[in-house]
């Protein structure tokens, strides 16, 4: 390369401080030589699945979790987990609730209902010892630096390297699912034959998505050396591939008047879901799931490019996606960046425990789930299963069960009675029954249902006042929560009779069944938006009047503008599946062994330098260059960053040589 031809590089910038992360650099490093962009065929993607001989998909959900799987020779066919032990009254869902139960000594003892069940009946001065936790999934979320070091608070206020809690939950799914294939097929079921799907809200940030692909590798469910054996699965997806292939009595149409399954939808807005959830229990028996090989029979009625809109609303976050849909082969195209935050149904849970704050006092509150944690987590169980029967038509309280540990200890606490607390606090919509009950009014109870469901409906109302968001034909409330009639009548109202609205029967699996379909076919997702703008610090040639001068460096005697952001992929950027960004870049030093390049990302379209405000460090692209020695006079390792996928991903190889360069991007480091 000429003395000329360096006038138009950019060198990479490898440090980290403020104003100028490049100042106190050093050595440059490294020198991009040809930033461009590539296509690749669809081939060249996550393999098919066909090389495995059965699918099997985990939805780790914040409430409640299950795995469901189909084999490859018969893709049609959808098994769900078997029924597990145990169950609450009222719940007719499969799935099992995300609790753990570590042993005092910190070995993993038991997960969902199990964990529930034996934490309940240890005697009090024993379940402190023990480590329970449930609802854990939304630290991921929450947690701004995620790091394999994160912990998580057990019910006893202990606390546990998260790392170690999600791996014990996916080693316990692991273990249930090749029991269960083991038996089907009448012998042991070897893990090498099996694609495991987990699924994660589309919201999450990447530092969230490779925690739980780290995870799984600590649980053995894949082997660093065979990534590809595990694909990450965004839940609002998999609800809308699962969605394609609904047919008309597999759903209820909340927006026709027509009459469908024997019930017209108008009548009552909860009789849908009531009538749906009783065809659900009739065919219980069979856990198998046929779907339609070709498009199902609500999709006949979608033309080319017909846009939907997919509302998860789960028991953490809520989750909104925006498809169009291509045909022949009903690909899908997203339109708009994945959108939502955390207005699951915990949202409800935590304005039930303000009310009691508010009645018998913060500071016993926090007490009494310090002290008696076994009975909290029974007084919330009490309030799931009343919360399930809140409607806009109901007349009749709600009795919630309050534990007698609860009102022996509070009488201890404060020295006066609950029925007294009930009497003294400002509460007048909730009263003391006679049988030991908290009675609740039907206002009482939607009115801890309104600052979740107001940020939903608002968060629906920005999504469709979009452009890209206009003309959309159907709307598919997905996810538990998308079973509470409150929920529903909101999104009704708030729509209109612009879109057709649509909830699956047994909707809190939609999202397990779609992730099975995933996992079969990875690349029914053709389009997907970045949610993010991605890209990393050069040195650019310092231009007089267009560079600012605290960005100067002189290196060499060759004057540099530092911090330049070198964009890989702007924030709503469409990218097709397949889509390579390419950077040629070449070690400072010949004996270089690694080359670390920081990778910063922006919630905004455009950043021009990485010092910007809302510009943060966000990742690490690490080339392994050893045994790659060339002769050339420049080595040059070509680096493909693949964006198009649910997970980012990184190649490289050494271009004088064709040798594979080891590539790894790390989000959880920073």
């Amino acid at each position: 390369m000429t003395e000329k031809d360096t006038a138009t590089e950019n060198i990479i910038t490898d440090a980290m401080a403020n104003p100028s992360p490049a100042k106190s650099m050093g050595d440059p490093g490294i020198t991009p030589l040809s930033p461009s962009h590539t296509q690749q065929n669809d081939t060249d993607q996550v393999p098919s699945g066909l090389s495995f001989d059965v699918v099997v998909a985990i939805d780790f959900g914040t409430t409640s979790s299950g795995y469901a799987y189909a084999f490859t020779k018969e893709p049609e066919c959808i098994h769900t987990m078997r029924r597990w032990e145990g169950g609450d009254p009222g719940v007719s869902n499969q799935k099992t609730p995300t609790t753990i139960l570590l042993t005092p000594d910190r070995k993993f003892h038991s997960f969902g209902y199990a964990a529930r069940d034996f934490y309940h009946d240890l005697d009090p001065s024993e379940s402190k010892h023990w480590l329970y936790l449930e609802k854990f999934k939304m630290k991921l979320h929450t947690t701004a630096n995620l790091s394999i070091d994160t912990d998580l608070h057990a019910a006893n206020g202990k606390r546990v390297k998260a790392l170690d809690i999600f791996a014990y939950a996916l080693a316990f799914f692991k273990e249930q699912a090749l029991k269960e294939l083991s038996d089907q097929t009448g012998g042991e079921f070897d893990n090498n034959d099996v694609r495991w799907v987990i699924t994660v809200p589309a919201i999450w940030k990447m530092p969230a998505k490779q925690f739980m692909r780290e995870a799984a590798y600590k649980a053995a469910l894949v082997s660093r050396e065979n990534p590809e054996q595990l694909i990450i699965s965004l839940e609002p997806e998999a609800a809308s591939i699962y969605c394609r292939k609904l047919r008309l009595h597999q759903m209820v149409d909340l927006g026709t008047h027509t009459t469908q399954n024997g019930f017209s939808p108008t009548d009552n807005v909860g009789s849908g879901i009531t009538q749906a959830k009783e065809h659900v229990r009739r065919n219980r028996q069979s856990r198998t799931f046929l779907v339609e090989n070709v498009i199902g029979e609500l999709w006949s009625e979608l033309e080319e490019g017909d846009r939907y809109v997919v509302v998860d609303c789960g028991g953490g976050t809520v989750d909104l996606t925006v498809h169009q849909i291509r045909l022949p082969e009903g690909h899908l195209k997203e339109l708009y960046k994945a959108s939502g935050g955390p207005y699951g149904s915990l949202g409800i849970d935590y304005e039930f425990e303000k009310l009691l704050c508010k009645i018998f006092g913060q500071d016993f509150i926090d007490q009494f789930k310090i002290k008696r944690p076994a009975a909290w987590v029974d007084l919330m169980i009490a309030f799931e299963s009343r919360k399930r029967a809140a409607a806009p038509d109901r007349t009749n309280p709600l009795n919630i069960n309050l534990p007698f540990s609860f009102i022996d200890y509070y009488k201890k606490f404060r020295g006066h009675s609950v029925e007294h607390a009930l009497r003294k606090s400002n509460v007048d919509f909730v009263k003391w029954s006679s049988q030991g009950m908290l009675r609740m009014s039907p206002d009482a109870m939607n009115s801890l249902f309104k600052p979740t469901i107001d940020h939903i409906i608002q968060h629906l109302t920005e999504l469709f006042e979009k452009p890209e968001v206009s003309n959309i034909k159907f709307l598919f409330l997905v996810g538990g929560f998308a079973e509470s009639p409150l929920l529903q009548q909101a999104v009704q109202n708030m729509l209109q009779g612009r879109s057709r609205i649509i909830i699956p029967h047994d909707v809190g699996l939609t999202i397990l069944k779609g992730a099975v379909l995933f996992g079969l076919d990875p690349s029914i997702i053709k389009v997907r938006r970045s949610p993010l703008t991605y890209g990393v610090g050069v040195l650019n040639r310092f231009v007089e009047g267009k560079h600012p001068p605290e960005k100067l460096l002189v290196k060499d005697g060759t004057r540099w503008c530092t911090d330049v952001f070198d964009t890989f992929i702007a924030a709503d950027q469409s990218v097709a599946l397949g889509e390579m960004v390419k950077r040629s870049y070449t070690p400072a030093k010949p004996s270089q062994q690694v080359i670390v390049i920081h990778v910063y990302c922006a919630e905004k379209e455009s950043a021009v330098f990485i010092s910007e405000p809302g510009v943060r460090k966000c990742g690490t692209l690490r080339l392994d260059v050893s045994g790659t020695e060339s002769t050339a006079p420049r080595r040059e390792i070509q680096t493909l960053m693949q964006f198009g996928d649910t997970e980012i991903r990184a190649m490289a190889v050494d271009v004088s040589t064709g040798r594979t360069v080891k590539a790894s991007i790390d989000f959880l480091s920073c």
